[in-house]
């Protein structure tokens, strides 16, 4: 069956379908990663995206069992692939890329020229984009049809994620207990990886999950020390968050943030965050530690980053993207306040930066 990937400025391309047979639109972004599609399909933080995964071939170790997913769901909106793979071989494959799309009602488009999409992306920047699957599509438009799609393409029908808060979508609705340990880290849940809670619970630490706007100053808890994960969107809509970040911030409670963490911590400080053209979703990312002057490979999903400058001189730069040279990471100068815009948890990607949790867990 056919199909299409309509832009906001009209591109249309043209490819099949191997996915759920429904419309979708959202944020369409780009991922530069060889591997981890379980794992990125299944980031919170695609929430609300169409995801183009530029590798050329997908679906051929198949899906695994949830215990390798990153949460219990697929999060995104829809599925860009150059070369789809159904006949996947890996002794974990439970089904194909393709059975798992359907049964969760993900639609996905194979064909595409994802090399031509993304170079697109990267000089325009990230665009909002439809997916539309119909059994009959013409490989060439007439006028009246183009006129048709970029009516369609450009108008209020095309999910936005930024314009709403994404975290009710993606955060827990109740409190969770994981592990045991004589530290105890709360998790403010603004759609998180399973492996964050994984890498915590290993280093024998217990962890509380709570709801994105839990009341965390007001609830009796006895706690060392909180982390802020990841999870989809603007920072700015999270309210909530922020409000709880600011109150915590007052008693001096150890932080760690993590990606949108980060960047929640930031705007809690009094800093300012701003999108980026078309952000950093991979798993090559080179950053420096600006104190040691160490580089290390990350694992990242954003569209957003924190503006340096705009925090007061009590902050420093922990560590910088050397590709663009954005903030990747702040750090307090006399507290124990700290967070990182890639992901220390990886999965999918490189483990180098998994110190960071062995680092925050020593000033609880």
């Amino acid at each position: 069956m056919k199909g299409r990937l309509i832009l906001s400025d009209g591109t249309v391309f043209l490819g099949e379908s191997f996915g759920s047979k429904l419309t979708t639109s959202g944020e369409v972004v780009f991922n530069t990663g060889m591997v981890g599609y379980p794992e990125a399909l299944t980031d919170p933080s695609y929430f609300g995206q169409i995801l183009t995964l530029t590798y050329p071939l997908q679906g051929n170790y198949g899906v695994p069992d949830k215990n390798f997913w990153e949460s219990d769901r697929i999060q995104i909106k829809g599925l860009i692939v150059q070369n789809y793979i159904d006949h996947p071989s890996h002794f974990e494959n439970q089904r194909t890329l393709g059975e798992w799309l359907k049964q969760e009602g993900i639609p996905a488009l194979a064909g595409i020229d994802t090399r031509e999409l993304t170079i697109k992306l990267r000089e325009h920047g990230v665009m909002l984009g439809r997916i539309e699957i119909e059994s009959r599509v013409k490989s060439q438009e007439s006028r009246n049809e183009k006129i048709r799609f970029l009516t369609l393409a450009t108008s209020h029908s095309i999910y936005d994620p930024n314009q709403e808060n994404l975290l009710p979508f993606v955060s827990t609705d109740k409190v969770l207990t994981y592990g045991e340990g004589r530290k105890h880290i709360i998790l403010i849940d603004c759609g998180a990886k399973e492996n964050i809670i994984r890498s915590l619970v290993k280093r024998r630490v217990k962890v509380t999950r709570v709801p994105w706007d839990f009341n965390l100053p007001a609830a009796k808890m006895d706690f060392d020390g909180v982390l802020i994960s990841p999870g989809p969107g603007d920072p700015k809509m999270a309210k909530a968050t922020i409000n709880t970040v600011k109150a915590l911030l007052k008693a001096n409670i150890p932080i760690f943030g993590i990606c949108l963490g980060s960047q929640i911590l930031a705007l809690a400080s009094g800093g300012n965050t701003y999108k980026l053209k078309f952000g950093h979703r991979g798993q090559n990312q080179p950053v420096m530690d600006q104190t040691s002057k160490k580089a290390i490979i990350t694992s990242q999903n954003h569209g957003f980053a924190v503006d340096i400058k705009s925090l007061s001189s009590d902050w420093k730069e922990w560590f910088v993207n050397l590709n663009d040279k954005t903030n990747e990471g702040i750090r307090h100068k006399t507290k124990p306040l700290m967070s990182v815009q890639f992901h220390p948890e990886a999965s999918p990607g490189p483990m180098e930066a998994g110190y960071l949790f062995d680092e925050f867990i020593s000033i609880l």
